[in-house]
């Protein structure tokens, strides 16, 4: 009866820390990092206490949370490595890539800039930049990637799908799963005309 019930606090314990990160990341993104604590306990559904619990300072939390998206990022890249057919592996971490970065949509740029010391930087740079050239090393080797494409154009394409602006995430996502097929398209040794997904509809830019 104890050991049930101790198994049972833990369990929930578990499920208050994933709800609370779930939250937690959701309202970064969609808001920025200036959200305080109590309404991120609130959306959550649990008490300050059990935040703070969880995480006794909000920059905790907002490093897990960051953590979190880097180990997404490293996922998409180490499946990628893992396909045995290196251009489809490739292929799938571009689109991967962009689609996750425009679900994020700034956020780890605001960590890194709001929690300068928070992590060593630097070594998350050099793992993701290592496992990137490996991608683009076996696509060149089975000939369908062009030749002289280099890291530095997969750095130009993660920084142009950065700018992409919309007015809802749905939008958002929609314009970076085109602009990851167009810039599939273009990395190709020998370009396939090949249908695009669906034209999304992007905030304007200028008044109307």
């Amino acid at each position: 009866m104890t050991a049930h019930l101790s198994h049972t606090l833990r369990s929930d314990a578990r499920d208050n820390r994933e709800r609370i990160l779930d939250e937690a990341r959701a309202v970064f993104v969609a808001e920025g990092l200036d959200v305080p604590i109590r309404e991120i306990a609130r959306r959550a559904g649990v008490g300050p206490a059990t935040l703070y619990r969880h995480f006794p300072t909000k920059e905790l939390l907002v490093a897990e949370a960051f953590t979190d998206q880097m180990m997404a990022c490293r996922s998409i890249v180490d499946e990628g490595l893992a396909d045995p057919d290196a251009w489809h592996g490739f292929c799938r971490a571009v689109e991967n890539l962009c689609e996750l970065l425009a679900r994020d949509h700034g956020f780890s740029a605001a960590f890194m800039s709001a929690f300068p010391h928070a992590m060593d930087f630097a070594a998350i740079r050099t793992f993701s930049l290592t496992g990137a050239a490996e991608l683009i090393r076996r696509a060149k080797d089975t000939g369908r990637l062009r030749p002289e494409i280099v890291l530095d154009d997969l750095i130009l394409m993660i920084m142009a799908n950065n700018g992409i602006q919309a007015s809802t995430q749905a939008a958002r996502v929609a314009a970076s799963r085109r602009f990851a097929a167009l810039m599939i398209q273009a990395f190709q040794a020998s370009p396939v005309s090949a249908p695009l997904p669906p034209v999304p509809r992007l905030r304007p830019l200028l008044p109307r």
